[in-house]
């Protein structure tokens, strides 16, 4: 048996031919396809030889016993189904990517960055409007560990969290950093002792409240086995707690600095007990960031490279 010769390159002539092969199929023969195609019969009938001829196959029977599509034929129509589709995904994502952006982006933060000076979020949302109008921001803030299910149940485009032990269905790009110290209000019993009064065992001694949530704040409290007699999900809650002058807690020094000034606050042994967390933005691995989100993504990090 002869080789048949192999197609190797299809040209917008074969994707003619082979749209009117399907027609034909569709329509049941080529009587019937002379409307749909607008054809006469005789120009269908060579139209397919053509196409078999490039093809090197026989595709369909045609004559006095009629119309059938041969096994070849069949296989071709499968192949094309598969080529059309291609095309047509194709044609889609080019209008897409020539059309204005449009649609919604859903961000979720882990309580306060707009004091936090390392913190340009507020920057690259002006930048990312700016660039894509159109687009309606939802903004929400979450405990950390809700942002990393709501990105990955898709319910979320982007989280910012700080990093702590990391899932394997996220994407994390580190974007911005805060410094973290042990405060205590103007009414706790450490507020007029002075550093050199205080230890780490008297520290230990005292209420601490902390984060309840998976997070960098839960993981150094349990390293310096401080006694938590309160739990909070927000940096806000551990604030108030921390005013009333009975709890120590972990705050950013941005956040804690306004009371400090007003000497409502002060650090505990800030050179012995701190830490820094360093936040990233959170995207799920699959499926990938459609255009928006690669966009805020994009004007993310550059609004924090500098």
């Amino acid at each position: 048996m002869a080789k048949k010769a192999l197609v190797k390159q299809i040209v917008d002539a074969d994707l003619k031919l082979l749209r009117i092969f399907k027609a034909v199929v569709e329509s049941g023969g080529l009587s019937a396809a002379e409307t749909e195609l607008n054809i006469g019969r005789s120009t269908i009938s060579k139209y397919i030889s053509d196409l078999e001829i490039r093809l090197d196959l026989t595709l369909c029977t045609r004559g006095p016993a009629g119309f059938s599509v041969t096994d070849d034929g069949r296989r071709v129509l499968d192949a094309l189904e598969q080529l059309l589709s291609a095309v047509s995904h194709f044609r889609t994502e080019v209008n897409a990517i020539k059309q204005k952006l449009a649609g919604t982006i859903r961000i979720s933060l882990f309580d306060l960055c707009a004091s936090n000076p390392e913190s340009h979020v507020a920057r690259a949302i002006r930048k990312f409007n700016e660039t894509a109008p159109e687009v309606q921001v939802e903004l929400s803030m979450e405990p950390p560990n809700v942002i990393e299910s709501l990105v990955i149940g898709g319910h979320i485009d982007v989280g910012v969290i700080a990093e702590h032990r990391p899932s394997a269905s996220l994407t994390y790009m580190p974007i911005y950093g805060e410094d973290m110290f042990l405060y205590c209000g103007h009414e706790h019993r450490f507020f007029g002792l002075r550093d050199d009064d205080l230890d780490l065992d008297g520290v230990r001694s005292a209420n601490y409240a902390g984060l309840s949530v998976n997070s960098p704040n839960l993981h150094v409290g349990q390293q310096l086995k401080l006694r938590r007699s309160a739990t909070v999900q927000s940096e806000h809650a551990l604030t108030l707690l921390i005013l009333s002058g009975r709890y120590v807690g972990f705050l950013p020094d941005h956040l804690a600095r306004p009371f400090v000034d007003k000497t409502m606050m002060r650090a505990v042994l800030p050179e012995q007990i701190n830490y820094r967390s360093t936040f990233a933005a959170v995207t799920r691995k699959t499926p990938a960031p459609n255009r928006i989100t690669r966009l805020f993504l994009d004007t993310l990090v550059q609004e924090h490279s500098g």
